[in-house]
């Protein structure tokens, strides 16, 4: 059975604990290694290539239950080496044929990992999801509007008042689009202050969120270490804020910086 390398993570040889790192590879038996260039380190661990490869592969990497834990491993290797030094992760199922060309890898696109992990020291990717109670912000939102037009309101007859409020109600996905461009505009800028960088994200449906509220905003903030404490207590101050028009931040981090990688090409020069 053929055996290909699987690549992890790319991170700073003179920070990673002493060899062997702890713990299998995805497959749940081979252990965990390093290729090395200068210092670069690729933690790398051994599988069976017709693992991800192959007829049979295709049909496996469409098992949940196959896939799922695999994921998670890759994960949590990922994680484990960002424990120690800043990580250049490596997307799912990437696999080399041989050391040789790892290293070929490692070699032409070193000063590219080597500013990348310099540039990522001390900085954790945070990510930011925008929740709004569309039905619940509308009516906050008309409830408003009839209070501020309550003294015309009340001097028209109740047919007229009736049709001026539909007419109020009609208008309220355009007021809550207002609402939400200058909100956005308001913590985007908020934000940015505990920030070195930040990337949007594209939206996800409800069904792939699984939450009852609709995303509005998807971003990654890189947030160096010192400043997390700060970012995270304001995000629990705009959550207070704006808690009454039914929007709501999540956030999730610290994450490897998938968001902010260079695009490197995995394929070794021949």
């Amino acid at each position: 059975m053929a055996q290909g390398l699987y690549l992890y993570c790319l991170a700073r040889l003179n920070r990673l604990p002493p060899l062997p790192l702890l713990g299998p590879g995805v497959d749940g038996r081979n252990s965990l290694a390093v290729a090395a260039y200068q210092n670069l380190a690729a933690v790398w661990s051994p599988v069976p290539v017709e693992d991800f490869s192959g007829p049979e592969a295709e049909e496996r990497l469409q098992d949940l239950t196959w896939i799922g834990p695999r994921v998670i491993r890759h994960q949590e290797v990922v994680a484990g080496v960002m424990r120690h030094s800043p990580v250049l992760p490596v997307r799912f199922g990437t696999i080399f044929a041989s050391l040789a060309n790892l290293e070929k890898v490692l070699e032409r696109h070193s000063d590219t990992i080597a500013g990348f992990l310099a540039r990522l020291t001390d900085q954790e990717e945070w990510a930011v999801k925008g929740m709004l109670d569309r039905p619940g912000a509308r009516e906050k939102l008309f409830a408003l509007k009839l209070a501020q037009e309550a003294a015309s309101l009340g001097a028209l007859s109740p047919g007229k008042r009736y049709f001026e409020e539909q007419r109020l109600r009609a208008a309220g996905d355009q007021e809550l689009q207002r609402w939400l461009k200058e909100a956005c505009r308001k913590l985007w800028a908020d934000l940015r202050d505990y920030a070195a960088e930040v990337q949007e994200r594209r939206l996800l449906s409800r069904e792939s969120t699984g939450s009852d509220r609709d995303m509005v905003w998807n971003w990654a903030l890189l947030i160096p270490s010192q400043a997390a404490g700060g970012f995270q207590a304001r995000i629990q101050e705009v959550n207070t804020q704006y808690a009454h028009h039914g929007l709501r931040l999540e956030v999730t981090g610290p994450w490897p910086p998938y968001s902010f990688c260079p695009a490197l090409d995995m394929e070794p020069e021949t």
